[in-house]
């Protein structure tokens, strides 16, 4: 398709203003630790399992530490000291930390210096985890290629985790490319990660590690049967961002939906957890080559699309400058947007041309990732499929790269296999009809598709402006993005989060850091 018109320099002066503005949360990031964070540091070293009452074990050693006000330090400090005080493993050492009748209150005895090397090895272990399921990921697409772009993605959601792979393999099966299975409600507000296979869930299946595997299982299958590598998606948002993004890691996931501001915007997560577990969660991202997909999509559900279409974009600088901050690629920054303007609107379709087109130009090394109309959607299932139609098209003209497909029932029930079937042929059908149809366009200079462009760039620099200037601290709390207000010491979590003592260990972090 013809580009819109786009100034390059108020697209860098947006990248510089994205990168101040996350300086500053850098600086807060790099003297804090969350429970979060040490959690997964230790299940990364290999203390999982829970005890008769369900309750990670990692739980228990973190909590007991932060508890006793020497979290500061680092779980892995403690663990090191616990390895070389005569513990057999790190899940002996874990044990020990949890349930142990004393606590190491960190002083005498081993210092930082003998941690590290002790944990030294277990580090790499772990490190090498990340690189086998990376490898072998690789090795898989490279003997089934995906398909074209833009990638087919939809959701199961049954709440057993055995039917979740059976619809999975029926959506590959029909055509989709991406399979997500979407958490089960309120799971984002849960500070612990559920072990094993779960059955039970309401609007969503848990995510757990053991879920993962199940799935990733299923989809390699149907890879195999059909030629075509599935890509398998999870959600890393909330309380245990970085402990999941490490299980989807290891488990070999392609995409988890991970966004610097989604928590704290849609689950009322505190900023100052969100922010340094988003860090921490995209370092193993990063090493891991998962791509993220962020959730600017979201803002359009609770803001209007066309008045706050700016809102999106500011965003999409920030998530990508806080992502090269954590290490990722361009290539690995599936940034979020939505066609959620009211479809009443006269020459709506124009104006959601002119967002993904401009979002496509700016974003050209990132897989976009764009979500279906939601916002908008009745009963009506004759007219939402005609919608979601439209939304289709939009997608294969601007060359878009991730779809998530509309389901025209969904204003109604939890789709059904046969709605994703139909969303799933009908997608096809558009998508092969209109393959070059970008190739064919060009636009008017002056025309609505180019000032709309140039509009939304023009206020998303503004606000970019805005943001630096308050900051984004305070840039949230006056509710600058998704017209919601989040204070900065407000919301769940917060207690969790710990300033680090000047001799803080961890590891797996510095070797993530060092190797980005």
């Amino acid at each position: 398709m013809a580009s819109v018109p786009m100034d390059p320099a108020k697209v860098a002066r947006c990248r510089a203003l994205a990168a101040e503005i996350t300086a500053d949360v850098q600086g807060y990031i790099d003297l804090h630790t969350t429970v979060g964070v040490e959690r997964t540091i230790l299940r990364a070293y290999g203390a999982e399992g829970v005890d008769d009452h369900g309750v990670p074990l990692v739980n228990t050693a973190v909590d007991r530490y932060r508890e006793a006000g020497l979290l500061g330090r680092g779980i892995a400090y403690f663990l090191g000291r616990s390895l070389l005080g005569g513990a057999k493993s790190v899940k002996d050492a874990a044990e020990r930390l949890a349930f142990a009748s004393a606590i190491d209150d960190g002083s005498g005895g081993p210092g930082p210096g003998e941690v590290r090397e002790v944990l030294r090895a277990p580090t790499e272990a772990a490190l090498a985890r990340i690189d086998r399921a990376r490898d072998e990921r690789e090795a898989l697409k490279g003997r089934f290629p995906p398909g074209p772009t833009p990638l087919k993605y939809v959701i199961v959601a049954t709440g057993n985790i055995h039917d979740d792979a059976v619809q999975a393999k029926a959506a590959a099966h029909a055509g989709a490319d991406i399979v997500a299975v979407i958490r089960a409600t309120a799971q984002s507000l849960l500070d612990y990660v559920p072990e094993g296979a779960t059955t039970e869930g309401y609007g969503g299946t848990f995510a757990t590690q053991e879920n993962f595997r199940i799935i990733r299982r299923a989809l390699d299958e149907t890879s195999e049967k059909h030629a075509r590598y599935v890509m398998q998606t999870n959600y890393s948002s909330g309380l245990c961002m970085a402990e999941i993004a490490w299980m989807g890691a290891v488990e070999r996931l392609d995409m988890l939906l991970n966004d610097a501001m989604y928590g704290i915007l849609f689950r009322d997560i505190n900023m100052c957890r969100t922010f340094v577990d988003q860090y921490v969660s995209r370092r193993l991202i990063a090493r891991s080559g998962m791509v993220i997909n962020t959730g600017e999509d979201n803002y359009l559900t609770t803001a209007d699309a066309i008045e706050k279409a700016h809102t999106v974009l500011a965003s999409q600088f920030i998530n990508e400058a806080f992502a090269l901050r954590a290490g990722l690629k361009e290539e690995q920054m599936g940034l979020g947007h939505a066609y959620e303007i009211d479809p009443w609107v006269e020459d709506s379709f124009l104006l959601e041309i002119a967002q993904a087109q401009l979002v496509r130009q700016i974003f050209d090394r990132h897989p976009i990732k764009r979500m279906p109309p939601t916002k908008h959607k009745t009963g009506d299932i004759f007219f939402a499929h005609v919608h979601d139609a439209m939304f289709d098209l939009v997608g294969v003209a601007t060359n878009q790269s991730i779809e998530l497909l509309g389901m025209f029932s969904e204003a109604i029930q939890n789709p059904l296999l046969m709605d994703r079937y139909l969303a799933l042929k009908a997608t096809r059908y558009v998508f092969g009809a209109c393959r070059h149809l970008g190739d064919e366009i060009d636009f008017k200079p002056d025309g609505i598709v180019a000032r709309r462009a140039v509009h939304v760039l023009d206020e998303a620099l503004g606000l970019l402006e805005q943001v630096k200037r308050d900051s984004i601290w305070d840039a949230i709390s006056h509710g600058a993005f998704a017209d919601v207000k989040r204070e900065r010491t407000g919301g769940k979590g917060y207690a969790g989060v710990l300033e680090r003592s000047p001799d803080y260990v961890n590891p797996l972090l510095a070797s993530l850091e060092a190797l980005s």
